[in-house]
This record gives C-alpha cells, sequence and structure tokens, in this order.
C-alpha cells in the first residue's frame, strides 16, 4: 500500500477548516462566479425587504409575518447549504497545501560563485542558473538538474514514499526537486526555476481551490442550467397576469418558494464541488493536476499510449534459458556464458549469473585472477573477458557477435540464426556467445509482463479505451509483447517523432490522447497530449509539458486517472438527472397548492394530499433546503464508477438517479408536510 502525502495532516486541516471556509464563501463577491446560487441570493434578499415592509406596516396580504420568516430562514439555510458543499471540498485542497508548505521552508544553501568560492544563502537568493552543493544530510534548496556527482535522494516529504532514490548527472535521472533530502555522496545541482516558480510552488497553486478553472463541460452545464434559471424567471414573471385573471392572489413569498424549488438550485449548489472533488480524488491518489481540465479530459480519453519497458514490463530482463549449437557440450557453454558475464554488472548480466548458479556452475573471485574484464560499450555492443590461458569470451547482440565471427573467418551458422529469430519472434532478447571468435551458443533474455496487467488492459477495452504500447524493440519482439500483454496496438523502434505522429493522427480523427513519460524526449508527446501524466523522477522538461505529474512514479497510474475522470463526469451527470427530475415532484406540490382553491380541477394533480397550500410550500422549500447537504457526500465522493460500456452505464443511472430523483420528493415533501401539521 502507497503511503500518502501527509494525509494525517491533510485530514486535521480539513476538520479546522471546513465549516469556516464555508462562512468565508457567504462572500456575494465570490457567489457571482455561480449564477444560480447569485439568483437565490437576490430572491432571498427581496424577502427580507418583504419581512421588513410586514414587519413595520402589520400588512400581512402577503402571508403572516411568522410564515414569511420561516421561508426566509429556508432560503438563508438553502444558501449556506449550497456554499457549504464547494467550501469543503476546497479545505481538502487548502489543507493539502499547508501540508506542501511545510516543505517549502527557507533552506540554506552553499552556493558556488563563478571563481570557486562558496556562500551559504538562503534559497529564496537562488536565482536560474545558480549552481549550489549538496553533501549528506543537506536539504536540496531549490529545484535544479544535477550537473556533477549522484547520490541517494529522500524525496518522501513529496512522494510520501520512505524508499530513497538514486539522482546523478546526465540522462533522465537528474532532476531534483527543492525540500527533498540527500542521503549519501556529493552533488552540484544547477537552479532551473525562478524563486517563487518552483515545483512546490506551482503544486501549491495547483491545489488551492481558489485557482481552479472550469472546465469547458462544467461551463457548458452552467450555461444550460442558467438557462433553466432564466426560463423560470419568465414562467414566473407571467404566472402573476394568470393568477389575477383566475382570481388568486399569490403572495411574492410563493412566487419565491415557486421560482427557487423550479431551478435547479440542487446541482447548481453541488456543481463547483463536484469538479473541486475530481481533482481532490487525484490528488489522494498522489497526481497533481494542473487543471480540472485534465481530470475530467481523462474521463473521455479514447487513445492511452503507454511505455513497454517498466509500465507492460517489469522493465529489467532475464535470462531464461541457454541455448549451445554447433555441438558444443551443455556444461561448457553455461561456464561459457556465467564467464562471459563476470564483469557484466546490468540486470541482465547479473542474472546470467543467477540462472548459471541455479544450473550448477558457480565461480569465486579466485577463479577471476588474471582475468581482463571487457566492459560493454556502444560501439562494439557487446562485453566478455579475456582469460589467462588466452582464450576470449564475448557476448552480445546477435549482429556484433556476428561481425567479430565473419572478420575472423568464422561460420555464423543457420541453426544460429533459426534460434535468434525464435526468441525475437516471442518477445525476448537474444545474446550470441561466442569464444575465439567463434560461436558457442545463444542466451535467452526475457522482458517478463508484469503480474495483473492484461486484466487492467480489459478493464480500459471495457471503457471504450484503446491502449497502445510503445517501445524501441524491433516489430517481432513488440508484437509478441502486444499479444501477451493484450494491449490493442503497438509503436515498434518508437522515436519521438513517432509517437507525436500518432498522437496526432488519432486527434485528427477526432479522438482523444492520454501519454505517460518521463524523459526529455517526451516532453513533444506529453505537450501535444490531451493528457499527459510527467513521473516526477522524470527530467523538468517532461514535468512542464504535462499536464499532471505522478508523485509516485508509477506508470500504471494512468489508469486510475482514467476512472477518476470518468467518475467525475459520471457524478456530474447523475446528480443533473437527479436535480431535474427532482422538479417533477415539486410541480405536483407546489402548483396545485397555488391554484387548487380557484381551479378545483388541479386537485387531481395533489396526489401527495398535501393539508394546505401554506403547508406545500413550505414543505417544498425545505425539502429544497435540505436536499443539498445530504448529497455533499455524495458529490464528494462520486458515483461508482464500473467499466460496463456507456449505454448500460446511461440505462443504469437514470433507472437509480432519475427514478429516485422523482420518487425521492414526493415521499420527503408528504413526511415534511405531515411534520410541520404536527407543529
Amino acid at each position: 500500500m502507497k503511503n500518502r502525502v501527509n494525509n494525517s495532516l491533510f485530514d486535521k486541516q480539513l476538520m479546522k477548516s471546513s465549516l469556516a471556509d464555508s462562512f468565508r464563501k457567504l462572500d456575494p463577491r465570490q457567489m457571482i462566479k455561480n449564477p444560480i446560487m447569485f439568483t437565490v441570493e437576490v430572491v432571498t434578499l427581496v424577502m427580507l425587504v418583504m419581512i421588513g415592509y410586514i414587519a413595520v406596516t402589520g400588512d400581512e396580504s402577503q402571508g403572516s409575518l411568522l410564515y414569511n420568516i420561516v421561508i426566509f430562514i429556508v432560503l438563508f439555510a438553502t444558501i449556506i447549504f449550497a456554499n457549504f458543499a464547494e467550501a469543503i471540498a476546497e479545505a481538502r485542497g487548502k489543507a493539502q497545501a499547508d501540508s506542501l508548505r511545510k516543505t517549502r521552508e527557507e533552506t540554506p544553501a552553499k552556493r558556488i560563485e563563478k571563481d570557486g568560492q562558496s556562500h551559504i544563502v538562503s534559497s529564496s537568493e537562488l536565482k536560474r542558473g545558480d549552481v549550489f552543493e549538496c553533501v549528506a544530510g543537506d536539504t536540496i534548496a531549490a529545484d535544479g538538474e544535477i550537473i556533477e556527482g549522484l547520490a541517494s535522494i529522500d524525496e518522501s516529504a513529496i512522494t510520501g514514499e520512505s524508499a530513497p532514490v538514486i539522482r546523478e548527472a546526465g540522462g533522465d535521472k537528474s532532476s531534483v526537486t527543492g525540500g527533498t533530502k540527500v542521503l549519501s555522496d556529493r552533488i552540484l545541482v544547477k537552479v532551473t526555476a525562478q524563486p517563487g516558480e518552483s515545483f512546490l510552488d506551482k503544486m501549491i497553486a495547483l491545489v488551492e481551490g481558489s485557482s481552479r478553472q472550469k472546465t469547458p463541460n462544467e461551463i457548458a452545464l452552467t450555461i444550460l442550467l442558467a438557462g433553466f434559471t432564466l426560463v423560470f424567471v419568465i414562467v414566473c414573471a407571467t404566472l402573476k397576469p394568470f393568477a389575477d385573471y383566475v382570481g388568486v392572489n399569490i403572495t411574492v413569498a410563493a412566487f419565491i418558494s415557486l421560482f427557487v424549488c423550479l431551478i435547479p438550485t440542487t446541482i447548481g449548489g453541488l456543481l463547483s464541488a463536484i469538479g473541486i472533488a475530481g481533482m481532490d480524488r487525484a490528488l489522494r491518489a498522489n497526481v497533481i493536476t494542473k487543471s480540472g481540465k485534465a481530470v475530467e479530459t481523462a474521463g473521455d480519453i479514447d487513445t492511452l499510449l503507454l511505455d513497454k519497458t517498466g509500465t507492460i514490463t517489469i522493465g529489467n530482463r532475464k535470462a531464461t534459458k541457454f541455448y549451445p549449437v554447433n555441438g558444443v557440450d551443455a556444461k561448457e557453454f553455461l561456464q561459457l556464458c556465467v564467464l562471459s558475464s563476470a564483469a557484466d554488472e546490468t540486470p541482465e548480466g547479473k542474472s546470467i549469473v543467477e540462472l548459471g548458479r541455479e544450473q550448477g556452475f558457480r565461480f569465486s573471485q579466485t577463479d577471476l585472477v588474471g582475468v581482463h574484464m571487457v566492459k560493454f560499450t556502444a560501439e562494439t555492443k557487446c562485453s566478455g573477458v579475456d582469460m589467462p590461458d588466452g582464450r576470449r569470451i564475448r557476448k552480445g547482440a546477435s549482429e556484433a557477435i556476428r561481425a567479430i565471427a565473419e572478420k575472423a573467418g568464422n561460420v555464423f551458422s543457420p541453426e544460429v540464426d533459426k534460434i535468434v529469430r525464435k526468441i525475437s519472434e516471442n518477445g525476448g532478447t537474444p545474446l550470441v556467445v561466442s569464444e575465439n571468435e567463434r560461436i558457442k551458443g545463444v542466451i535467452e533474455l526475457q522482458d517478463i509482463i508484469k503480474t495483473g496487467i492484461r486484466e487492467r488492459f480489459e478493464r480500459l477495452r471495457k471503457m471504450g479505451v484503446k491502449t497502445v504500447m510503445v517501445t524501441g524493440d524491433n516489430p517481432l519482439t513488440a508484437k509478441y509483447i502486444a499479444e501477451q500483454a493484450g494491449v490493442d496496438d503497438f509503436i515498434a523502434e518508437a522515436k519521438p517523432e513517432d509517437k507525436m505522429e500518432y498522437i496526432r493522427r488519432e486527434q485528427q480523427a477526432g479522438k482523444l490522447v492520454a501519454m505517460m513519460g518521463d524523459g526529455t524526449n517526451d516532453a513533444p508527446a506529453l505537450a501535444q497530449a490531451d493528457v499527459g501524466v510527467a513521473m516526477n523522477s522524470g527530467t523538468q522538461a517532461a514535468k512542464e509539458a504535462g499536464n499532471m505529474v505522478d508523485l509516485d512514479n508509477d506508470p500504471t497510474k494512468l489508469i486510475e486517472i482514467v476512472e477518476i475522470g470518468k467518475q467525475l463526469l459520471m457524478t456530474r451527470g447523475t446528480l443533473t438527472t437527479f436535480s431535474i427530475a427532482n422538479d417533477v415532484a415539486k410541480y405536483f406540490a407546489i402548483v396545485p397548492a397555488l391554484f387548487m382553491t380557484s381551479i378545483p380541477a388541479l386537485g387531481a394533480l395533489n396526489i401527495m394530499h398535501l393539508a394546505s397550500p401554506e403547508s406545500a410550500i413550505l414543505s417544498a422549500v425545505i425539502f429544497n433546503a435540505i436536499i443539498i447537504p445530504l448529497l455533499i457526500p455524495l458529490a464528494l465522493r462520486g458515483v461508482a464508477y464500473k467499466p460496463i460500456g456507456a449505454s448500460a452505464l446511461l440505462r443504469r443511472n437514470l433507472f437509480i438517479y432519475g427514478l429516485g430523483g422523482i420518487i425521492a420528493p414526493f415521499i420527503g415533501i408528504k413526511l415534511i408536510d405531515m411534520l410541520i401539521n404536527l407543529f
């Protein structure tokens, strides 16, 4: 089970800040952002004016003073509950930001000047391009790239993971984050961010609820709900002439109650909470999102690009079998394989030695006295040993060993060629072994597919997401791994431009694409993808290009992100369905109550048999107020998502939330009416 970022502090901050934030949100300047709730505030103000008028003049033609005060209190409660929904969601982000701030305290840094001298300065004085030194026990003062040395780094302050990681100059593991701690060795770090623009500063800004931007779907839904609100304003305005025509006196309280109950107040109050809670769920999965739009877009993803190594496979290839050829004795070939890997410190080399040990051949350091180790180079593409007796043992790629053998006048037999091709077709990597430039056999390396990964891809397929494996392997190996893992497509011998081209092609077909990456060469594709997830261990370029950062460095986290996005969309859709369905029952409560006296035929619509017009109106308004806090937990937790297909989900949610949204008000309003008449 992965640790999460300071969750105990996170939850304590939430408990302390939720209620206070709910009242802070009553600032009218904040509420104007929500047009529905702003409208409710205006009509509530009208109610307050009407109460003052009745209290001063004693004119109760608009209803008794007590009745109007009760209506006003319920409307005011509606405002508080609706704003509390957003505040409690934002409180999570603010508490998380507070915990992150604790890792961004002022830190002393040993800055290296141009003349080579060093000076102790505060982290706030460091600028982009400055170089500072860190040794064991130091806290890294600012974001940067290691330009010299390597060190073991404790990143638990950010990732929550206790296991240290190795960072070194050059390559994709050179990026370090301010606030993390050096556990060993010495490094020189070049600052890559200005003060106030560090990764932690950006994370804090991102998790602050006040900086959150509305997503396109949320904006569209807000416009739709605002349109409903406008329609009901017109309906209520034209209701007065009709009431006068049939001889019905409708009070201001009744008009306001009708309007507030019929507009989509419930979803209007919960809309922002749903969006913030979606970002919060991603945050609690240790994924920093740069906007709610990124989370929401993940819910609509059509295509998902994943690296093979470390994502679909374990990442370290292991020796699985030895193939002696040309009549070579199996035991003799076993010894050659192990000796050829004596100088190989890679996981692959160690796995060859381990397999040899399992099959009965061991060597000690005394056996290596006088042995010359030949290390692997990119130029020779092979490694091995030169034995004291003059034997030259080499192990490497088939092309490299073929070249060595043929240059010495020896044959690369069809038997070897067949084994090499068979291993490649089965998704493995063949390493050919030679002694004195004569081919002795082949070692099979296999990249082990992660347990359960096929089932995870099946879950994505049920969601309608196409999975694409990206690998630098040859097409034969890539095809085998793709079939074993259960992905839908693959890109073999992938270069940065190949990833970009694939993403663009999918987008031109009208699809949304997600991708993960950690290297500088992944940055263009991360920026091009609709959802780009960068690993926290990756380069600064990758983290800047993506719109999410996974603090756990778990490439398969994309699957969780997609589910969170779909859950966000599902929650918004189901609560909207529930809210609109609520209005049907409110019609049957309020409209018959207003006109039943003058138009007896409307009595047939009074199917709830409410006691009086006054109690019917009051019951509907009270139900409208209390349904919001009852739905807050659902908005924050989200509707349970199951990968059962869009049409099946639609039917399921229409049945549960559509039908439930009609039935619940009938029951609730009737119970409230009975309670009112008891008192």
